[in-house]
């Protein structure tokens, strides 16, 4: 799914109004009744509901909203806000006779924004103050309204955004001051700022109404952010021919693992065999030798010269891909072996964990990494390499030059784990929950890069298609074992689940 800037947005509704024939009014009416739908589906009439309407046509969203809600048997207050008594747009004005037309609609139509019915915290409110056309931060009394309902502990549903955040980037607003919804109700299209952590009190749930904009004008509009999806997934993996053997998916090595981690090696290994690769084999210290062959022995083990530490990384086998940093260690033999890795091997590999903080302690190792790499870093692994981030925002702003500078593809793992590429492009997942904060599920992730990289897949579709499937795998997971009881172990063994759910039809 293409992921739209706002102006973007903006020229999709105007051509679905301009060349499709549909009226901005029709429009709205679609975009009120998904709006209601999700409102029915979670809380019935009984609930005291307060309805805030701006003077754009974001207010006259939530005019026609409190419109079908009256019709649907609830009583809604609804709360209209027209400075100066002339402030309305004509859409909204529009949408408001539309409401009066009713009959006895408990409005309250303010011409100063301190006037501000009570509120409850038993109240639903509905937030249509302000949409994606906000230019400035609210101040004022917009800015006390909102820190109002947010004080109320009212349950909200916001219209398209939360009232004072921007769509896209939000560096320039304060929390405090924007509405903090419970539940997001997006027109057509997710925005950018959902997938942002620093967004997420402010957001909460988010679902997307389709409205039916120009299907042309969205195929013809160029963007830079995607959210991955199943079928995303399904279109770029191959599928295996009747006749094949293990020479034709790939060899993959890794360096994993050192004295009191090889659960790691465990975990990458596990990865990597269930989501495909014709061969594998695991470079580790000796001390790994029976844990290795016991829990992986599908696994060739290679053993190092050193029993506790990985002390060379010079590849002793013919392989397609190098996966690299599960559980390694940082001591200064691993250090040196990395380094040596890294200046020799000019294809691309994947670096992960231990290698990624290795990396951190000398960062001029980045000039050296093949392009088409793949690094995989968690916020704090990131920030120890490229410098300290305030925000998540300004952390994804760096991966965007980090990625460029370097033609690398960082993958930002987290909630909506962020595949950034060297062309600018960001590909945000879907699949995955709370249930994968998990020791070792990164070392997983890592094994499954590695696996499609080693398979013939291109980083980029490596890097993406494998974050879906580890987040696919990690939701079968927690749907046998739950949120708190799944555990990385499960993750590896559901990859395979999880590509063939991918592949069905």
């Amino acid at each position: 799914m293409k992921i739209f800037s706002t102006e973007h947005i903006r020229n999709i509704d105007r051509v679905t109004i301009e060349e499709e024939g549909v009226s901005s009014m029709e429009l709205i009416h679609r975009v009120a009744e998904g709006v209601v739908n999700e409102i029915l589906s979670r809380w019935s009439p009984s609930k005291p509901t307060m309805v805030f309407a701006g003077a754009g046509n974001n207010g006259a969203d939530a005019l026609i909203v409190a419109k079908l809600l009256i019709e649907a048997g609830f009583n809604p207050h609804v709360v209209l806000i027209n400075v100066k008594g002339d402030s309305l747009s004509p859409d909204c004005r529009a949408c408001r006779d539309e409401l009066l037309r009713l009959g006895n609609v408990a409005m309250t139509e303010i011409v100063h924004t301190s006037h501000i019915p009570t509120l409850t915290a038993d109240h639903l409110v509905i937030d249509g103050l302000f949409g994606t056309g906000l230019r400035n931060p609210l101040e004022g009394g917009y800015m006390a309204m909102a820190r109002y309902i947010n004080e109320s502990g009212a349950t909200v549903v916001s219209i398209d955004v939360p009232s004072g955040m921007y769509g896209d980037w939000n560096s320039r607003i304060l929390a405090r001051n924007v509405v903090h919804a419970d539940l997001t109700v997006a027109v057509q299209f997710p925005r950018l700022a959902f997938f942002l952590s620093d967004n997420a009190p402010i957001v909460g749930q988010w679902k997307v109404v389709d409205i039916g904009l120009s299907r042309r004008a969205i195929e013809q509009t160029p963007t830079k952010y995607f959210f991955i999806e199943k079928d995303d997934v399904r279109r770029v993996l191959k599928r295996r021919p009747d006749f094949c053997s293990k020479a034709d998916f790939g060899h993959a090595l890794l360096f994993t693992g050192c004295y009191g981690m090889m659960g790691a090696a465990v975990l990458a290994a596990r990865g990597a065999l269930r989501s495909g690769v014709g061969k594998l084999t695991v470079h580790a210290p000796r001390c790994g030798f029976s844990v290795l062959q016991t829990a992986v022995p599908e696994a060739l083990y290679l053993p190092d010269r050193n029993e506790n530490v990985i002390s060379d990384m010079t590849p002793r086998v013919n392989f397609t891909a190098i996966g690299v940093g599960p559980g390694i260690g940082t001591n200064d033999a691993t250090r040196g072996a990395l380094e040596t890795l890294i200046k020799t091997i000019k294809r691309p590999m994947v670096f992960d964990a231990d290698a990624l903080n290795i990396i951190s302690r000398t960062p001029a190792l980045m000039d050296h990494i093949a392009p088409g790499s793949i690094l995989t870093p968690h916020a704090g692994e990131f920030d120890r390499i490229f410098g300290s981030q305030a925000s998540s925002e300004t952390r994804l702003l760096r991966a965007l030059e980090v990625a460029h500078k370097y033609k690398v593809i960082i993958v930002l793992k987290g909630r909506y784990s962020a595949t950034v590429r060297p062309d600018g492009k960001i590909f945000f997942n879907s699949t995955g929950s709370a249930a994968m904060a998990t020791a070792g599920s990164g070392d997983v992730l890592t094994g499954i890069i590695t696996s499609l990289l080693a398979q013939g897949y291109k980083s980029e579709i490596a890097a993406t298609a494998a974050v879906y499937i580890h987040g696919l795998a990690g939701d079968i997971a927690a749907h046998v074992e739950g949120e708190y009881g799944s555990l990385s172990g499960d993750i590896a063994a559901c990859v395979g689940k999880a590509i063939k759910a991918i592949m069905q039809v």
